[in-house]
């Protein structure tokens, strides 16, 4: 079995305190990828790709284990190569946005300027990821 390329930048740490939180961010993130495997409403992707991002920039070893793995490898080079958001993952994220924009307009917790500024930014990533491609190119059915 051939390895997968990583097309992605890494820039590691030596040593020290930010690498070690790094490493424990990472695996926070690995952890809570899987639970979500399992759980509907908890992402699974998200935390892989900064699980991945944060092993890229403490640990080469951790790195290729994560976009290697039989299992949570796939969904990281899916990303990495092709930008693909599963459809269920978009339809959870535009749908938990768009939950959180009208818990915070109903407790009136921002002013009118704040949630302006909150609904925009929901906005532009709801576009983002609803542009983004559900299915790999060589998956797309003809």
């Amino acid at each position: 079995m051939s390895q997968p390329e990583f097309t992605g930048e890494t820039k590691v740490e030596k040593s020290g305190l930010r690498r070690i939180c790094l490493m424990g961010l990472g695996w926070v993130c690995i952890f809570l990828g899987v639970i979500g495997i399992v759980l509907p409403l908890l992402p699974t992707t998200p935390f892989l790709l900064v699980a991945l991002w944060a092993f890229s920039r403490s640990s080469i070893r951790f790195h290729n284990w994560l976009y290697t793995h039989k299992y949570l490898g796939p969904m990281v080079q899916d990303w990495n190569k092709f930008r693909v958001i599963p459809m269920k993952a978009k339809i959870l994220a535009v749908t938990m946005m768009s939950a959180s924009l009208a818990l915070v307009t109903y407790k009136g917790i921002l002013p009118l300027w704040g949630l302006i500024l909150v609904g925009l930014s929901l906005s532009c990533v709801a576009f983002f990821i609803i542009k983004c491609p559900s299915l790999r190119p060589d998956k797309v059915p003809e």
